[in-house]
């Protein structure tokens, strides 16, 4: 049994790991011209993000129902390779409770043999069992300590990655993804703060766990579709995702605010010479941190208390067109006053003095 586990194991991570989330084409572009009003264009793709896909800074490539991207396999969770990562979810905690399971009553049948009670103490000699037949294997000192040190690794094994699979279990179910799950509750906020009486209904809940369900997990271990059109529920838009995406984006663009560099920042993850707040409160991201120069211009879209993540403006041509996101030091940056009907702060303007 442990051996089918392993076996089991270590081919959903390994499909996961190599199959890969599949990626929107380069040059993409709807069949009806008309509906790239409704989509995103990412620059470094070339190419219109197609529904439910999200591009990920670490594959570099626009990815079909993105998940997350998950260090562990080194790739993204995705359209093609979900079902593999789920269940590698769920077999590595049953393998490790089977483990767990094992290790506990090997302990138990050693210990029990080698321990003494007395009226004021419990003696355990490791040396050798107090009463025949022997172990075929010793068991002495050492074995039981990597015994319990595998123990303790089985049982974290378990609650770590068994909570993941809950995690995952609970958006299939909906047929949603982490990001998606998030766009629905940043939608719900939107609603509720400009108060415009819009309902946000999820597009691509079947309405049945079941079928929510099979969208993900087949027989043939293919998911239904291509990955780039997805079936919707009655009343809703092919593209209302991608619409609420695109309402929250031009939310975001007016509620940012602009800020100035009036100090230099190497883009480091912990800064040592920015103040002992700002270094052991860097944020626990994988998001990036961009470099700052004196007098750079940032998009500050949200913020902690000693940090901020924005998007720096870029000031000319010269830039490429590449968008510099990520997090900086609060303490780098000051308000910048700005005559709002002569200098909107817009992706790739010149700045005019």
């Amino acid at each position: 049994m442990l051996l089918n586990w392993t076996v089991m194991i270590l081919y959903n991570y390994f499909s996961a790991m190599f199959v890969g989330p599949g990626y929107v084409p380069l040059g993409w572009t709807p069949e009806k011209s008309q509906d790239c009003m409704y989509l995103q264009y990412c620059k470094v793709c070339q190419s219109y993000k197609a529904p439910r896909s999200h591009h990920c800074r670490k594959c570099n490539r626009c990815v079909m129902k993105m998940d997350h991207h998950c260090p562990w396999i080194n790739n993204c969770c995705g359209y093609q390779n979900h079902a593999s990562f789920t269940l590698f979810l769920l077999l590595a905690p049953l393998g490790c409770i089977h483990a767990s399971f094992i290790f506990i009553m090997t302990m138990y049948t050693q210990l029990y043999n080698r321990i003494s009670f007395g009226w004021s103490s419990v003696k355990i000699d490791m040396s050798a069992a107090k009463r025949d037949p022997h172990p075929i294997i010793p068991f002495g000192l050492s074995a039981f300590a990597a015994s319990l040190f595998a123990l303790g690794l089985a049982l974290g094994t378990t609650i770590a990655v068994g909570m993941l699979f809950i995690i995952q279990m609970k958006v299939i179910l909906t047929n949603k993804t982490s990001i998606e799950s998030w766009i629905e509750e940043k939608a719900k906020d939107r609603i509720q703060y400009y108060q415009t009486g819009e309902t946000f209904i999820f597009p691509y809940d079947m309405g049945s766990k079941w079928k929510n369900f099979r969208q993900v997990f087949t027989w043939s271990g293919i998911p239904e579709g291509d990955g780039l059109d997805w079936p919707v529920r009655d009343g809703c838009h092919q593209y209302s995702l991608t619409i609420e995406q695109l309402k929250q984006k031009a939310d975001k663009r007016v509620r940012s605010v602009r800020y100035r560099a009036i100090e230099d920042y190497s883009g480091v993850c912990c800064p040592v010479t920015k103040g002992v707040k700002t270094f052991f409160t860097t944020p626990c991201t994988e998001e990036p941190r961009i470099a700052l120069s004196k007098g750079d211009l940032i998009l500050a879209t949200r913020g902690l208390k000693h940090w901020m993540y924005g998007e720096k403006i870029l000031i000319s041509a010269a830039d490429g067109g590449i968008r510099e996101r990520g997090w900086f030091p609060r303490k780098c940056v000051e308000k910048y006053q700005y005559d709002s009907e002569t200098d909107q702060p817009v992706d790739g303007e010149k700045k005019s003095k």
